[in-house]
């Protein structure tokens, strides 16, 4: 929330003071890992004093407009939460786990768990079987592996393009200015097929691969040449008590075609099925309106009605790039040149405008015009933004560096009174 206290979806204090992000945020590999990326965010709550402004442990149910003020109010409570000028919905894409049922799942003698709650002490020695075909079941197998499991196999129902986790590679990728499948889209395609997948042709995509998130691993394959594991593509038919009867297709066959059936045997099962989506039914009603729900927003994240709010990485479905960090933090400055300068503010009709010309300039795109997007594209969205609107070239660094505009002198010099009514208004 963008207000007087920092709520489990983020917040800004704009009526009397705003924060400044750190410029940059720097890691030592391309690829941070989890306590990195962790104990970033941690040293950055606390440079900027946020222990005090953070309210743990509130679900947020509804966020509405206060009719006499105009501010967003969280859960219906203006007295005990603070009223705020702006919200930033931060809740990502991935939830719960998902754990869907097997056919006779319990047939099977021994344990079946989510690929999140994986113990390496479950998996030593152990045949694996992993379910699924996404960036969770490449993560289960790696993990597996590590762990010293005495077989793997990946049972997944269709294909998903797989490209190396090189920072060079998914950048060129991403200079895919249209963000979908072209004419020249062979040309990505072809090489990945001659020089990655090499001599594992079986388990590459037919379909397009500016559709659907490819996975990112440069492991995978080895660990397949060297028996290590198993990719194998099919339906599962039902669980037996030594493991999982599964219809082995062909590459060519669709799902649920005809195949090989076989038993193939484990000792523990993984469902790594990935997780299901958070909701952003706490938004107002009309962030949904027919033709401009989630991901038809402007610039995929401000609802045309609601300019105030930025649904940050909230409404993404499928991708290709290698910096998410990046547009998020552009994101979040063009809320704040919006509700700092209201002559960079669009019209509600302008916003509409710009969805529907994206929708036209990406008709052709196969999974729809905002199901997916390249880093380039993205770019491309926000430089032509700045410039068809002069009132935001002074923001241009602003947004796209987090360097050069300044706040404004009131909100700085009026730090010192906030934290000074923080501290007489101990919650």
């Amino acid at each position: 929330m963008v207000g007087q206290r920092v709520n489990s979806t983020s917040a800004l204090q704009i009526n009397s003071i705003m924060y400044r992000f750190h410029p940059t945020v720097r890691y030592k590999h391309a690829y941070p890992t989890q306590h990195e990326i962790r104990d970033q965010i941690v040293e950055l709550w606390k440079r900027y004093g946020l222990e005090e402004l953070t309210e743990f442990g509130t679900p947020i149910t509804s966020i509405q407009k206060a009719k006499s003020s105009g501010k967003w109010v969280i859960n219906d409570h203006p007295d005990k939460y603070g009223s705020f000028d702006g919200v930033i919905t931060a809740v990502g894409v991935c939830g719960e786990p998902k754990m869907p049922s097997l056919p006779d799942q319990n047939e099977f003698k021994g344990n079946i768990c989510h690929s999140s709650d994986l113990d390496g002490k479950d998996i030593k020695g152990k045949r694996a079987l992993i379910i699924g075909g996404g960036a969770s079941a490449i993560e289960a197998l790696e993990f597996a592996v590590q762990s010293g499991a005495s077989e793997i196999d990946v049972l997944s129902r269709s294909d998903k393009w797989i490209v190396p986790r090189n920072i060079l590679v998914q950048s060129l990728l991403a200079c895919n200015i249209w963000g979908e499948e072209t004419f020249l889209a062979w040309v990505p395609e072809w090489l990945l097929h001659k020089f990655f997948y090499r001599d594992l042709q079986d388990i590459a995509p037919e379909s397009g691969l500016f559709t659907t998130t490819p996975m990112a691993s440069s492991d995978l394959f080895n660990l397949i040449r060297e028996g290590k594991a198993r990719w194998l593509r099919g339906d599962i038919l039902s669980v037996k008590e030594d493991g999982i009867l599964f219809n082995h297709r062909s590459r060519e066959v669709p799902k649920g075609g005809s195949g090989r059936e076989k038993v193939v045997t484990g000792d523990i099962i993984i469902m790594a099925t990935g997780f299901k989506r958070p909701s952003l039914s706490f938004l107002p009603n009309d962030a949904f309106e027919q033709d401009y729900s989630p991901p038809d927003w402007y610039l995929q994240v401000f609802p045309p009605k609601h300019l105030s709010i930025c649904a940050n990485n909230s409404t993404y479905v499928n991708a290709i790039g290698t910096v998410g960090n990046v547009h998020i933090g552009i994101y979040t400055r063009f809320l704040l040149m919006f509700l700092t300068d209201p002559l960079t503010q669009p019209t509600e009709g302008r916003m509409k405008t710009w969805i529907n010309f994206t929708r036209w300039m990406k008709q052709g795109a196969p999974p729809g015009a905002f199901d997916f997007f390249t880093y380039t594209e993205l770019l491309y969205w926000f430089v032509f933004l700045v410039l068809v609107n002069p009132f935001r070239w002074k923001w241009a660094l602003f947004i796209l560096f987090g360097v050069g505009q300044m706040l404004p002198l009131k909100i700085v010099r009026e730090e010192g009174a906030f934290r000074r009514k923080l501290e007489s208004q101990r919650y």
